[in-house]
């Protein structure tokens, strides 16, 4: 047990990464953009890949009646989920050092792994919800107002995952390396749960 216990200390350490790497991005690549335009998604607030990037993605929406992208001040999520993986580390580690003293089983490790995970499925929606709003919410008195062929209002969602076509541009949302961070961590802590059930298994 006090190997898992030690393999569990040490998976919620990797979501401090979260502090430091983006956990998404996305790219905007067009011909007339030889060095395609990035947007980092941190968990506490948005930055572009490069100096100018913000800028010109709000001067690029601004024709099609976007709105500009948010600020730290503008969504809530950007203050919680800082504190959300604060908590969520000092859970774990404080389940790894006491499972490590034998205070608890390793049916806690998988309980913090399931809890990470409903949070993480929960925040991937809301991720997912900002980017409908952002696409389909458009000021309908934008300079240009484009129309699918059935007439309908064009929306410009970026895709969740993956790639898309819009206009000219290809759109291409992928997780970033804080994301890498936090699936690596969150395996350590499944591999814990792993290693205590096995331990519970000998003779």
């Amino acid at each position: 047990m006090k190997k898992a216990s030690i393999v569990m200390i040490i998976g919620p350490l990797f979501l401090l990464g979260l502090y430091i790497f983006p956990l998404w991005n996305i790219m905007l690549g067009a011909p007339q953009y030889p060095d395609p335009l990035g947007l980092n998604i941190h968990i506490n607030g948005l930055r572009g890949v490069s100096e100018f990037d913000i800028q010109n993605i709000d001067g690029l929406n601004h024709y099609i009646g976007m709105h500009t992208l948010p600020k730290v001040e503008d969504m809530w999520e950007f203050g919680t989920f800082p504190m959300v993986i604060g908590i969520m580390v000092a859970i774990g580690i404080l389940i790894g050092v006491l499972g490590y003293f034998n205070t608890l089983s390793y049916k806690w490790f998988l309980g913090w792994f399931l809890l990470m995970s409903i949070l993480g499925v929960l925040g991937m929606y809301d991720f997912n919800q900002w980017l409908v709003d952002y696409g389909t919410n458009l000021d309908p008195n934008a300079i240009m107002k484009l129309t699918n062929p059935d007439g309908t209002p064009m929306t410009y969602k970026p895709p969740l995952l993956g790639h898309v076509k819009m206009l000219n541009f290809d759109v291409t949302s992928l997780p970033a390396s804080g994301a890498w961070f936090m699936f690596i961590g969150m395996m350590l802590t499944l591999a814990a749960a792993f290693f205590g059930w096995k331990s519970t298994k000998k003779p």
